[in-house]
C-alpha cells in the first residue's frame, strides 16, 4: 500500500524550495512516520520546476543548469497570482546530482519511500506550441532540445535512481513519471498515462495505451483509475441520479481492469477515490472493487513472479495478444483484449450497463473462465457474460495458477499456504519466485524459486525442489491443489474444497490428478 503527496505541500510562492508549509505540515518526519506505522509506504511529488526565487534555482542557475527562457520571458504558471520559474538541464550529470543532493537533504531525510516525477515532458509551459517548448527546453549539456527533448524523463528518474542508491544502497528505488522514454525500466522508473478524463472511452484507450507502452518494452505502465479530471456532471452527482450511478459503474470497471495492470493505482481530482467515498458497502459498485482489490492481492505470488521476470527475462507483465499467439492472424488489431502474464486473458468492461461483451480466444489453445471453470475451444468469437461485479477473465489452458492468503499489504504475512489451480488440458509449468522483498540482495543471487510442471500425459503435477535462498525464506509451506478439467470444472473461489493438500518442505512432491 502506497500514500502519496503529488502537489503543492510547499509554500505557494516556493516551488522547488522541497520544503513543507510549516503551517499546514509543521511535522513532515512525524507524518511520514504515522504512515509507516499504518503499514503503508509514502511517495512525493518532486517536480524539475523551481520557481526564480527560490534558493535551489539559484544553484542551479550560478552553474548554468537551468534553463532560462521562461524566466527571460516572464511566463507565469497557474499558481495563484502566476509564478516565474524554470526546469534545471537534467542532461547535465552534475546538475543531476545537484538534484537529488537537494531532495536528499529536504526530503529523503524525512523517510520518504518513492519519487512522483511530474511533468517530466518537460512541461515547462503546458499550452506551448512544440516549436516554442524545444526554445524553453534548451539549450541542453548535450546540445539541442529540438534533437534531446524527448529523453528528458529518462535523464531525470537517472538523477534519482543513482542518487538514491549513492546514499542507501539496499533500498529499492520506485519512481512514478509522468513522460517515459527507452530504457526508463533500468531505473525502477514506471510511467502513468497523465490526466485523462473520466468518460468510457478514455477509460478504453487505455487499454491500447497500455499495450503499446509494453510492446514497446517498458514492463511498468499505469493510469489514473476511475479518470484524472472529473465531469462537472460527476462532481455534481447527487445520489439516486443516473449521474452517480454511471459514476459508481464507470469506476467499477476501471477499478477491475486497473487489478490486471502491472501496477494497480487509483487516483484523480475530486470526488474522492477511496472505496467506501465512491459507493456504500452494500452497492454492487463497492462489492465489485473490493472483490477487485482482493484478487489482486490473493494473485501476488503470481504477479510477483512476474516482476522477476522483468528483471531476469526482459519480461512483460500486460501482454497484446500478438505477443503470446502471432501464428494466429486474428489477433493482430485486437486492442482491447490482453494477456496478464503468460496465464490469464483480460476483456476489461468500457461501455456504461454493459453486461456482456465479445472475445476472440486465439486458435492456439483452450480456455477456462476463471469465475465457473467452463472450457471454451480455441478459434473462436463469443459473447461472454459481463455481470456489474465482475470482468471476464480467462486462463490459458496448461495453466498453473497459484493464490495466496487474504493480505491487505505485501508484507503482511509470508505465502505459507498457497492454493495452486491446475487448467488441465496440455501440460503446463510456473516458476514461482522469491525473495526479501525490500533490497537489491537478488542482484547478488539472494532468492529463491520453485518449478511447478504438469504432465498431462500421467496426469501429475511436480512441485519441484526449492532452488536458492535468502535471508527470512519460509522453510515449510503447504501447496492445496485444485484440478480444473473439461469434464470438471471449477471456478475460482478462495473457500473451494481442495483435491489435495501437501507439506512441502523445499524437497520434490507430487500430486495425481483425481
Amino acid at each position: 500500500m502506497k500514500s502519496f503527496f503529488r502537489l503543492s505541500y510547499w509554500p505557494e510562492d516556493k516551488w522547488g524550495s522541497h520544503e513543507f508549509d510549516p503551517v499546514r505540515f509543521p511535522d513532515p518526519a512525524g507524518m511520514v512516520k504515522k504512515v509507516h506505522e499504518m503499514n503503508a509506504q509514502i511517495m512525493i511529488s518532486v517536480w524539475p520546476k523551481f520557481y526564480h526565487t527560490t534558493g535551489h534555482f539559484k544553484e542551479f542557475e550560478d552553474k548554468g543548469w537551468m534553463y532560462m527562457q521562461a524566466v527571460k520571458d516572464s511566463v507565469k504558471d497557474w499558481v495563484g497570482k502566476g509564478y516565474i520559474g524554470s526546469f534545471y538541464d537534467a542532461y547535465h550529470p552534475d546538475a543531476r546530482k545537484l538534484f537529488w543532493n537537494q531532495m536528499h537533504e529536504h526530503l529523503y531525510t524525512k523517510g520518504f519511500d518513492a519519487w512522483w516525477m511530474d511533468a517530466s515532458e518537460p512541461d515547462i509551459n503546458s499550452n506551448a506550441s512544440l516549436e516554442y517548448r524545444k526554445k524553453l527546453s534548451g539549450p541542453t549539456a548535450l546540445g539541442s532540445s529540438t534533437k534531446y527533448l524527448n529523453a528528458y524523463a529518462l535523464m531525470n528518474a537517472e538523477a534519482i535512481y543513482n542518487g538514491q542508491r549513492s546514499v542507501d544502497p539496499d533500498k529499492r528505488v520506485f519512481l512514478l513519471t509522468r513522460s517515459g522514454f527507452a530504457g526508463l525500466q533500468r531505473y525502477s522508473t514506471a510511467t502513468w498515462s497523465g490526466d485523462i478524463g473520466t468518460r468510457w472511452e478514455d477509460m478504453k484507450s487505455q487499454i491500447s495505451a497500455g499495450l503499446n507502452f509494453a510492446i514497446s518494452g517498458i514492463p511498468y505502465w499505469t493510469m489514473d483509475i476511475g479518470g484524472f479530471c472529473v465531469e462537472n456532471r460527476y462532481v455534481n452527482a447527487k445520489e439516486g441520479s443516473e449521474d452517480m450511478s454511471e459514476w459508481r459503474e464507470l469506476n467499477s470497471r476501471w477499478y477491475q481492469f486497473g487489478a490486471f495492470c502491472p501496477l494497480f493505482r487509483s487516483h484523480g481530482q475530486f470526488p474522492y477515490r477511496e472505496v467506501y467515498n465512491i459507493a456504500p458497502p452494500n452497492h454492487p459498485a463497492y462489492k465489485s472493487m473490493v472483490y477487485a482489490n482482493k484478487l489482486r492481492y490473493r494473485l501476488m505470488p503470481y504477479i510477483y513472479s512476474l516482476a522477476s521476470k522483468t528483471y531476469f527475462d526482459d519480461y512483460t507483465i500486460m501482454r497484446p495478444l500478438v505477443m503470446d499467439f502471432n501464428g494466429d492472424p486474428q489477433v493482430l488489431d485486437i486492442g482491447d483484449q490482453y494477456m496478464f502474464g503468460p496465464s490469464i486473458m483480460v476483456a476489461p468492461i468500457y461501455e456504461y450497463k454493459a453486461r456482456a461483451r465479445e472475445i476472440y480466444f486465439p486458435s492456439q489453445t483452450g480456455w477456462y473462465n476463471i469465475y465457473s471453470g467452463e472450457f471454451v475451444k480455441g478459434g473462436q468469437k463469443i459473447v461472454v457474460d459481463a455481470p456489474y461485479e465482475r470482468m471476464p477473465l480467462f486462463a490459458k489452458e496448461g495453466t498453473i495458477l497459484p493464490f495466496g492468503p487474504e493480505i491487505e499489504y505485501t508484507s503482511q504475512k509470508p505465502a505459507d499456504e498457497i492454493t495452486l489451480y491446475v487448467y488441465t488440458g496440455r501440460d503446463a509449468e510456473f516458476t514461482l519466485y522469491e525473495d526479501e522483498g525490500v533490497n537489491y540482495n537478488y542482484e547478488k543471487g539472494a532468492y529463491s524459486t520453485i518449478r511447478f510442471s504438469y504432465n498431462e500425459e500421467s496426469g501429475k503435477l511436480t512441485i519441484g525442489e526449492i532452488q536458492g535462498a535468502y535471508d527470512g525464506m519460509l522453510e515449510a509451506r503447504t501447496f492445496r491443489i485444485i484440478w480444473v478439467g473439461k469434464d470438471s470444472p471449477v471456478g475460482y473461489n478462495p473457500d473451494n474444497k481442495v483435491d489435495s493438500t501437501l507439506f512441502y518442505e523445499g524437497k520434490q512432491l507430487e500430486a495425481a490428478r483425481k
